[in-house]
C-alpha cells in the first residue's frame, strides 16, 4: 500500500513563507507542495516557478476550495491569521500558523475554537523549540538531570532592528521578538508564568521610542513551578545573532549557546579568537525549520496532537500582554490581570 503524502499550500510568499515552501517542496518526507498564494500573485507566480509548483494564485480562497489540498501553511501578515485560521478550519483543512495568531486575545480564541468544532490539527510556529541544542536541554530537564528547575535564562539579541515601518505595525518588542522567549520558558520549564516584571528602553535608536517601543529589555518571570526566569532582549548585537539559554537546577545547569558558520579557535599574541555567531534567524534557525515543518506533517498522517498546540500559541501573547503593562505601569503583572 503506497504512503500517504499530505498536499500542502503555503499562503504568503514573503520570507518565512519562502522557507516553508522550500522545505515542503524538497525535505519533507511525506509532503507535497501542491501550491502557493500571496496577495502579490507576482510573488506567488516568481515562487512557483522557482520550486516547480503547478499553482499559483492572488487568492488564497482558491487554495482553501481545492480537495487536494489537505493542509495549509500560513505565512502570511500577522493581522491575517486569525482569519485564515477561521476559514482553513471551515473548510477541513489541517493548519500551521506563524505566530503569533494574533495580537488580539478574543480573535486568537475565536481561532482556536474554528479549529475545535472542525477537529483539524492546529500547530503554531515556535520553531526555536525544534532546534536540536535547545531541544536537548529541555530534554534533560524533563529527565530530572538537573534537579528542581531554580534559574531559567534566556538571551536573545538581533543583529539588527527591523525597518521602522515594520517596528510601527510589530505590536511592540514583547509581542514581535519576545514572544519567542516567553514560549522558550515556558518549554524549558514546562510550567507556566504567573507574575512578569518588565523593563526597557530606546537605547539602540531613539526613533524606536518616538514609535511608541523599545528596543532594549529585560523581563523576570515567577513561574508555577517555583523557578525564576530572566530574558534580555536587544534589537542590535554588533557581534551577530545571540541566542543562548540555561537551565540552573538543584543538580546542575544545561545550557546551549551560539551557533557559529565554523568551530575554529585562532590563540595568538592578541588572545583567542573565533567564528561570530550566525548573523540571521534564517541560517541559525534554518534546521529547525525543517524540523517543525516534518513535525506538523507527520501530526497530520498519524492523526495525533501537532507538538505546539493552539493554546500554546495563546500563552505567549497573554505573556507578552503582561509584559507591556508591566512596562507602561512600572509594576509587576499577574498572567491572571490579563486572561
Amino acid at each position: 500500500m503506497p504512503a500517504r503524502i499530505l498536499n500542502v499550500a503555503v499562503i504568503g510568499c514573503g520570507r518565512i513563507g519562502h522557507i516553508h515552501a522550500e522545505n515542503l517542496a524538497t525535505r519533507i518526507p511525506g509532503a507535497r507542495l501542491a501550491a502557493v498564494a500571496d496577495v502579490a500573485a507576482h510573488a506567488a507566480d516568481l515562487l512557483a516557478v522557482q520550486l516547480h509548483v503547478s499553482k499559483a494564485t492572488g487568492d488564497y480562497h482558491e487554495l482553501l476550495a481545492d480537495p487536494a489540498i489537505g493542509a495549509v501553511a500560513i505565512c502570511s501578515s500577522t493581522d491575517t491569521h486569525a482569519r485564515i485560521i477561521q476559514e482553513a478550519a471551515a473548510a477541513g483543512k489541517h493548519i500551521f500558523c506563524e505566530k503569533p495568531i494574533d495580537y488580539d486575545l478574543g480573535r486568537i480564541r475565536a481561532a482556536l475554537a474554528a479549529v475545535e468544532q472542525a477537529r483539524v490539527q492546529l500547530q503554531i510556529g515556535f520553531n526555536r523549540r525544534f532546534d536540536p541544542s535547545f531541544a536537548k536541554v529541555r530534554e534533560l530537564v524533563a529527565s530530572g538531570a538537573i534537579g528542581q528547575p531554580h534559574l531559567i535564562r534566556v538571551t536573545s539579541r538581533d543583529p539588527g532592528p527591523p525597518p521602522l515601518e515594520y517596528i510601527k505595525v510589530s505590536g511592540g518588542i514583547f509581542l514581535d521578538m519576545t514572544i519567542h522567549d516567553f514560549d522558550m520558558v515556558r518549554f524549558l520549564s514546562g510550567s507556566e508564568a504567573v507574575e512578569i516584571y518588565a523593563v526597557g528602553d530606546a537605547l539602540v535608536d531613539p526613533a524606536i521610542r518616538e514609535a511608541g517601543d523599545v528596543d532594549t529589555a529585560i523581563v523576570t518571570l515567577r513561574l508555577r513551578n517555583g523557578a525564576l526566569a530572566t530574558i534580555d532582549n536587544s534589537r542590535r548585537a554588533v557581534y551577530g545573532y545571540d541566542q543562548r539559554i540555561e537551565v540552573f537546577g538543584s543538580k546542575g545547569s544545561a545550557s546551549a549557546g551560539n551557533r557559529t558558520p565554523d568551530a575554529h579557535l585562532l590563540l595568538d599574541a592578541a588572545g583567542a579568537h573565533e567564528a561570530r555567531p550566525r548573523q540571521f534567524f534564517l541560517d541559525r534557525y534554518a534546521e529547525a525549520y525543517v524540523i517543525e515543518m516534518r513535525a506538523f506533517v507527520e501530526a497530520v498522517l498519524h492523526d495525533r496532537q501537532p507538538p505546539v498546540t493552539g493554546a500554546d500559541g495563546l500563552q505567549p501573547v497573554v505573556m507578552g500582554l503582561a509584559a507591556a503593562r508591566s512596562l507602561r505601569e512600572g509594576r509587576p503583572v499577574k498572567l491572571s490581570e490579563i486572561v
